[in-house]
């Protein structure tokens, strides 16, 4: 009996050990709006800001995975297993949006995204 049940342990260690968790991979990035001046000016820089957003993780065939929202200075850490998403940024209200991306998780990797969302000013 003990060496059916260290057998079992055994298998669900290695099960375990093979299969990265999620935790281990996933994306993480930054989130920013841009322009934010009217008139762009030699000298005077004017660069994109962090915006906080809803960003929704899809598989590439569309079914949802996760949906969060982003801290207030537009920074993301999300948890997702190896394989091939896509991300899409929301837009409340269309007045500002952002591309949708397409990136692939590595195996106990984050895979690095910058959104930018257009601020519509011009």
């Amino acid at each position: 009996m003990k060496q059916l049940f260290s057998l079992g342990l055994l298998f669900i260690l290695a099960g375990c050990y093979m299969s990265p968790s999620p935790a281990s991979s996933g994306v993480e990035g930054q989130v920013l709006i841009g322009p934010m001046c009217p008139v762009m000016k030699v000298g005077d820089p004017c660069p994109d800001r962090p915006y906080q957003a809803i960003l929704t993780v899809l598989r590439t065939k569309g079914e949802r995975v996760s949906s969060f929202q982003t801290g207030t200075e537009g920074s993301f850490y999300q948890p997702l297993a190896p394989g091939e998403y896509i991300l899409h940024p929301d837009s409340p209200g269309g007045m500002s949006h952002a591309p949708e991306q397409v990136f692939f998780v590595r195996s106990k990797q984050y895979t690095w995204l910058t959104v930018t969302y257009d601020s519509s000013l011009r």
